[in-house]
């Protein structure tokens, strides 16, 4: 018979001293999480602060926004203009939340951009519970959002109103899915979120959204734990998710009767399948985009090196060359998790970055605000997995190099702006070297030691990019081209960085700065303007934004963003026209290489002709320089 011995009761613990009266124990928040909510805290005052000075920020999509929040056809279709004439030259997903956010606050620069800023936010918290889940670290997870937050072209858009936030938040939410899949026993759950936050992502810029799909289709397929079977059915499964959550506006589109929904801006036969495959797809790879402005505007030299050049190096690539370094070892010596998570990031930095470097047509540099997460992560995941191996001289030693890289490829960016804040480079160089000397021997010094050193060698990392955050929360950017860092860093075809919008008075705008009408030509189309669809029409959808913003009434932007579409044609214009339903035509300064009143490429001619034939029929008329004509007179 067993005999079961009486169990010792556990040993007292001592009582902790009672607290005096009246008072509470205080109770220690731990640093980590202190350190995570001033970062997100930083983040949203880095991205709000001042927000306003930048007015409507790009005024063709906030054009769209205000028309989203008057009609919800114009809401349901991306219109740029509340009676419905043409839409943006993208899907409309990324005018929604501004459109809900002008529909609840009322049209200002704060309801249009505050959107993005949130977005911003959510994408930091989103990297740092991505990489913590991986690592196990809450730290490493810091690092990677402090990373993107400070990144200038991330700083940039998500304190402006391009689809360019939302997408980079939809990419990480993707790729924070696609981790959770690998690790979860609902994997098909979280593989088929990732999907459809994928397929929203194409809702927003069309196919750059399935340039992380490599990246996350081979991480899932090498490190998931169900059989191969169930990893090809799971992601099928996602493949099918996406399918449904970006294809229904398609199908939408593409089913409504042409007549009766607005024109699909960006396009030459009115079809979103044409846009999305032509002038925002394979166009943009080989340059042959019809309808667009061509390579007249200097879209940059393509190459391997063209992220490093003076036009992108100082909006993204700071810590670029330290992301492929750590993001090798973290696939090296990392945990499964982190290998993980390394392919996921690793296939996102190099098909993006390779694709942005090659690419033949239109390109921006602020495109780039997509690579910030995958740099951020990969530094992480990379200083994280070498910090904790720093017993060992190989270790510490790449570490080293990497931090020194990052100093002498900081020093290099700074001396492209040799005047502004002359000394920050040679700060950022002597602390960079030294820490990623005492780095190599870490293993030998004492442990509160080391901590300084890391600190050190994180400050001369961060100190470059940094400076170039605060330099770009603090300059207003309007305009269809922003660009990230000091005034004096040149952006695409030499223009500066935050580009004025606009122009004083009366100016009617141009291809890429939105009009800024004065008072009185403002009161001139505001007379009688419920009697009419459109108070005014005028070639070019930035022209059309300026007096659209500042009437809260519809303009109609004759042949879309370039001028170029060919929508409407002049014989529906003239009937238009002839119904009564547009009351003014604003035709100064519409010359943009078409010709007075032209756009560019094959549609140029339609908004050509229309000009022409109001010029030949109207009575011309000029309020504080700008020529207008009474299309009811």
């Amino acid at each position: 018979m067993t005999t079961i011995a009486p169990q010792r009761p556990p040993a007292a613990r001592p009582e902790p001293p009672p607290a005096p009266a009246g008072r509470r124990p205080r109770r220690r928040w731990p640093a980590d999480r202190a350190a995570h909510a001033a970062l997100l805290a930083g983040t949203a005052l880095l991205y709000l602060w001042g927000l306003g000075a930048s007015g409507w920020g790009n005024s063709f999509y906030a054009a769209a926004a205000q028309a989203g929040s008057q009609s919800w056809t114009a809401f349901l279709f991306g219109a740029s203009d509340a009676a419905g004439s043409i839409t943006v030259d993208k899907p409309p997903l990324s005018v929604w939340p501004m459109a809900l956010s002008v529909r609840l606050f009322g049209l200002s620069s704060w309801s249009v951009l505050v959107p993005q800023a949130l977005m911003g936010v959510a994408s930091v918290a989103l990297l740092v519970a991505l990489v913590r889940r991986v690592t196990g670290n809450r730290w490493a997870g810091l690092l990677a959002g402090l990373v993107l937050a400070l990144t200038p072209v991330a700083v940039l858009m998500f304190r402006f109103d391009n689809p360019d936030a939302l997408l980079t938040l939809l990419l990480v939410g993707a790729a924070w899915a696609t981790v959770r899949a690998l690790e979860s026993p609902r994997a098909l759950r979280w593989l088929v979120l990732g999907g459809a936050l994928l397929g929203l992502a194409f809702l927003t810029k069309t196919l750059q959204a399935f340039l992380v799909v490599p990246g996350l289709v081979a991480a899932y397929a090498v490190f998931a734990t169900v059989p191969w079977r169930r990893r090809v059915g799971h992601l099928l499964a996602a493949a099918a998710a996406m399918v449904v959550a970006g294809g229904w506006w398609v199908a939408l589109v593409e089913l409504w009767p042409a007549g009766s929904r607005p024109y699909i801006g960006g396009s030459q036969t009115n079809s979103f399948l044409e846009l999305t495959f032509g002038y925002n797809g394979f166009g943009r790879l080989t340059g042959d985009e019809t309808g667009s402005v061509g390579g007249g505007m200097g879209w940059g030299t393509t190459g391997v090196w063209r992220l490093f050049g003076s036009e992108n190096g100082g909006q993204v690539a700071w810590l670029l060359p330290a992301a492929l370094v750590l993001g090798v070892a973290a696939l090296v010596w990392g945990s499964r998790p982190v290998r993980a998570a390394s392919t996921v990031m690793l296939g996102w930095l190099v098909v993006t970055g390779a694709t942005f470097s090659l690419m033949a047509g239109i390109y921006h540099a602020y495109y780039t605000v997509v690579l910030a997460p995958a740099i951020g992560a990969l530094v992480a995941l990379g200083a994280w997995v070498l910090w904790r191996r720093r017993d060992s001289l190989t270790a510490t030693a790449l570490l080293g190099f990497t931090v020194a890289l990052t100093a002498a490829w900081s020093f290099v960016l700074l001396d492209r702006t040799p005047d502004w804040l002359p000394w920050l480079r040679y700060a950022i160089a002597t602390v960079g070297f030294a820490a990623a000397l005492l780095i190599v021997g870490a293993r030998l010094l004492p442990r509160r030691f080391t901590a300084v050193v890391a600190a050190a060698a994180l400050v001369a990392s961060l100190a470059g990019p940094a400076a170039y955050a605060v330099s770009t929360a603090a300059t207003p950017h309007t305009g269809s081209i922003p660009t990230a860092g000091p005034s004096s860093a040149s952006g695409p075809g030499g223009m500066p960085g935050g580009m004025p919008g606009g122009t004083p008075g009366g100016g009617a705008g141009g291809l890429l700065d939105a009009s800024t009408p004065s008072s009185d030509l403002t009161a001139l189309l505001l007379q009688d303007a419920d009697a009419y669809d459109w108070v005014a029409a005028t070639v070019g959808s930035q022209s059309a934004a300026g007096y659209q913003l500042a009437t809260e009434r519809s303009v109609m932007p004759i042949g879309g963003f370039n001028g170029s579409d060919p929508s409407p044609t002049l014989a529906e214009f003239q009937a238009l026209v002839e119904a009564g339903r547009i009351h003014w035509f604003i035709g100064s300064g519409q010359g943009q290489g078409g010709g007075p009143g032209g756009g560019f490429g094959p549609g140029g001619g339609t908004s050509s002709e229309i000009a022409t034939w109001v010029a030949e029929s109207f009575t011309a008329q000029t309020v504080d320089g700008v020529t207008l004509y009474d299309l009811t007179a």
